[in-house]
């Protein structure tokens, strides 16, 4: 009887080892199941966050066409358009008269143009709207009058405070007194504190109105767009051929 039990007792045993390794093989293989999951990789992993300041998508020009990178450089959305805008507002489309489109006038969707054919795209690449002229309404920004602008004395461009400046005679009435070959104001959502192109020794930077230095001279052109104000970015050249986008770091993208 003593050799049954004994026998009885190793069979459980071996049951209740096999039922724990298969348990725990179970649990292994849900882990890992659900490692999988975690790491899969979406459009949203994508978009890196290095600098908070700058887009989580940035217009970039290969063989003639544009697509969008991320902060890293890596391309997320192809390039295969003739005209990239930042991911922005659109206020025609905000304003449409129709209310099923104006969702896509929201900053989640960029403006991008193939075959002569302008589409609104989301963050994926994926076109979701296409450009009709009856969905187009009227924008209603509010105007905003520039406090400061560029002033020629001499040949040379300075800049003044409009509400301040009444004798160019008189050096202290001049913000910026004028000793540049060439300055612009960039559209921008500061007035107080524009971002200003500007060109010295043959060379463009980037200046504010206290004359700090934000890009240094040595670009052969900085574009007088809307970059500054959609992306906070400047479209810049060394070579008057190839332009690419910088941050207010100069860093390049």
């Amino acid at each position: 009887m003593k050799k049954i039990f004994d026998v009885i007792f190793i069979l459980l045993s071996i049951s209740l080892l096999s039922q724990s390794k298969s348990l725990k093989d179970n649990q292994l293989l849900n882990k890992k199941n659900s490692a999988k999951k975690i790491v899969k990789k979406t459009p949203e992993n994508n978009l890196i966050v290095l600098n908070e300041n700058v887009p989580l998508l940035i217009p970039q020009k290969k063989n003639d066409n544009f697509g969008y990178i991320n902060q890293k450089g890596k391309f997320i959305i192809a390039p295969e358009y003739h005209i990239a805008m930042f991911f922005a507002e659109d206020c025609n489309l905000l304003n449409s008269p129709n209310p099923k489109v104006k969702k896509f006038g929201t900053v989640k969707f960029a403006t991008v143009e193939k075959n002569n054919i302008s589409y609104r795209i989301d963050q994926t690449g994926k076109k979701v709207y296409q450009y009709k002229n009856a969905d187009l309404g009227k924008c209603q920004s509010e105007f905003k009058k520039q406090l400061f602008h560029a002033y020629i004395l001499n040949g040379f461009y300075g800049i003044i405070e409009d509400s301040k400046f009444s004798n160019p005679a008189d050096r202290s009435h001049f913000k910026i007194y004028p000793k540049y070959q060439y300055l612009h104001i960039l559209e921008g959502d500061d007035l107080s504190n524009p971002m200003i192109v500007a060109s010295h020794k043959d060379k463009f930077g980037v200046i504010d109105v206290n004359n700090n230095i934000i890009i240094p001279f040595e670009y052969a052109d900085i574009k007088r767009n809307y970059s500054w104000k959609l992306g906070k970015m400047f479209e810049v050249t060394k070579d008057d051929i190839n332009y690419y986008y910088i941050d207010s770091d100069n860093k390049s993208y």
